[in-house]
């Protein structure tokens, strides 16, 4: 997809990279640990048959881009894509975001920008549920987060030994990135489930039924925390519905763009 950097003013100023494609209502989607690419063939999908305008931005860090030292954490990543939105005078703005991408969409919830007019997570990580653990990502072989990140894993695996050196590098500074951000002294947030009772945006959180990154408690509890918020359960998807299901995740956001308009 086509990209382009976005200076955007936040304690002097961060550089953005942004993938845009399409055109129509706009959308902000925001990747999770995965990184950009895991993302991208959804946006393509968005914009395709969604008749969106779909703008994905690298968190910086990701993909080897440069991260000031200060950024590093998922609420200063929710203030650089508030001022970004502020900075493209977009309005009527639907965030999704998947994974620590769905954390930074409940962050935007809660800061209130009147550019937006709904938020979709995605299973997404930031609170912390009793009795329902969050995966390890470091803890864990590629193989063994694939196994709980898919309904059907199988199709999914990732063989290392094909990787180009610049796709290896990628992966590495992806790793570095989601340490960074989501890191055990950043996610899950404490404080986080206690403010969501301040979101005033319609908000739908979806889940997949396989999901065994965050199991579907963690999708009931965002949902029972934002008022009006409505859950939905994805069949046949785990922890990546872009990538696993993205024609039921499409047309799930669909209805739900057209709901608030």
């Amino acid at each position: 997809m086509p990209t382009h950097n976005v200076t955007v003013p936040a304690h002097g100023q961060v550089d953005v990279t942004v993938a845009d494609v399409g055109q129509g209502r706009p959308i902000l989607l925001l990747h999770g640990g995965a990184g950009p690419r895991s993302v991208a063939s959804f946006a393509q999908l968005l914009s395709a048959q969604g008749n969106f305008r779909v703008l994905s931005p690298t968190h910086p860090g990701f993909d080897g881009t440069p991260r000031p030292d200060w950024l590093t954490t998922i609420g200063a990543l929710a203030e650089i894509y508030d001022k970004l939105l502020d900075q493209l005078q977009l309005s009527g703005v639907t965030v999704i975001g998947s994974s620590i991408g769905g954390g930074i969409a409940a962050e935007l919830a809660i800061r209130g920008s009147p550019r937006l007019s709904g938020v979709v997570l995605a299973d997404a990580v930031g609170i912390l549920v009793e009795g329902h653990p969050v995966a390890d990502a470091f803890s864990l072989t590629l193989d063994q987060l694939t196994d709980l990140s898919y309904h059907n894993p199988a199709k999914f695996r990732i063989d290392l030994s094909s990787f180009t050196d610049a796709q290896r590098q990628a992966m590495g500074a992806n790793r570095t990135a989601l340490a960074v951000y989501g890191g055990k002294t950043s996610m899950p947030d404490p404080t986080l489930l206690a403010r969501l009772h301040n979101v005033r945006v319609p908000v739908l959180v979806v889940w997949g039924e396989s999901d065994r990154v965050a199991d579907p408690e963690y999708g009931r509890a965002f949902a029972a925390a934002i008022p009006g918020a409505r859950f939905q359960l994805l069949s046949g998807t785990g922890h990546m519905p872009m990538l696993e299901t993205p024609d039921q995740l499409l047309a799930t956001v669909r209805v739900f763009v057209d709901a608030h308009r």
